[in-house]
């Protein structure tokens, strides 16, 4: 085939944003074709982190890839489960204490897709190495390059996609759970787009309870974070690459509610 098609669901958050992946992907698959389907699952479990029997379930509704970020470990039981051979990964440019790698191989129909995940430095915990630098090791070699950016600064993200423009076939932005409309194929090839948006509640903050976090922002700092109830979006990108090269020919947003 001369193209090939990547369906990317933004960060799942909670049981809510767990069961309208679930009850969606089966018409998702139907109505998009996609040679691979990739979710980030790092908010999966009570929107912070994400456990073995999590992970399991999401890889049983036919995900090829999960990728994490910055609360990859916030579940301590998920740090065995990184090292299994499971194609599940958590921020490459982390300290090498941690367990789990940074990216995997996924193949379907003759086609290797590494899954790559990155964390940004800017307004982030100081745990992680340069992913510039990072980056440029990921796109060596023969094979096609997703990359999951997970980042706080919009300009750290923008940068990324220039960095990897030519190199990569997409650098995707996560984390900040609110879904950008600058989706746009780069000069060289790469597909990008700054923040694919979340899979979770509509009618909070950022996934979490609404009370709770203007709570927690007029200073009441022991308000414990809750997924907030109510109806969920997914928000996700649908990547189309030119088998031959890599390089990405279309992105998509998508965006839709229960």
């Amino acid at each position: 085939m001369s193209t090939y098609r990547i369906l990317f669901l933004g960060d799942i958050v909670g049981e809510p944003g767990r069961a309208h992946v679930q009850r969606s992907l089966p018409s998702l698959r139907d109505m998009v074709e996609p040679t691979f389907v990739i979710v980030n699952g790092e908010n999966a479990a009570a929107g912070s982190g994400i456990t073995p029997k999590i992970a399991d379930a999401i890889f049983s509704w036919g995900v090829d890839a999960i990728t994490l970020g910055n609360h990859a470990f916030h579940k301590r039981e998920i740090a065995p489960y990184l090292d299994s051979p499971r194609p599940i990964v958590r921020p490459g440019n982390m300290t090498r204490r941690f367990t789990g790698r940074g990216h995997t191989d996924i193949t379907r129909d003759g086609i290797t897709l590494r899954v790559a995940n990155l964390c940004g430095r800017v307004h982030m915990e100081p745990a992680y190495d340069d992913p510039f630098g990072m980056a440029e090791d990921l796109w060596a070699g023969e094979h096609h390059l997703f990359l999951d950016f997970h980042a706080e600064a919009t300009s750290e993200k923008v940068a990324m996609g220039w960095h990897c423009d030519g190199h990569a076939t997409a650098v995707v932005g996560t984390h900040t759970h609110i879904q950008t409309a600058d989706e746009r194929i780069l000069p060289g090839g790469t597909a990008y787009i700054t923040d694919v948006g979340m899979c979770g509640p509509s009618e909070g903050v950022l996934g979490v309870d609404r009370d709770v976090i203007v709570r927690r922002f007029r200073g009441d700092l022991h308000e414990r974070f809750e997924v907030a109830p109510g109806p969920s979006v997914i928000c996700g990108v649908v990547i189309d690459v030119k088998t031959s090269t890599g390089h990405a020919v279309g992105i998509e947003r998508i965006r839709f509610g229960d």
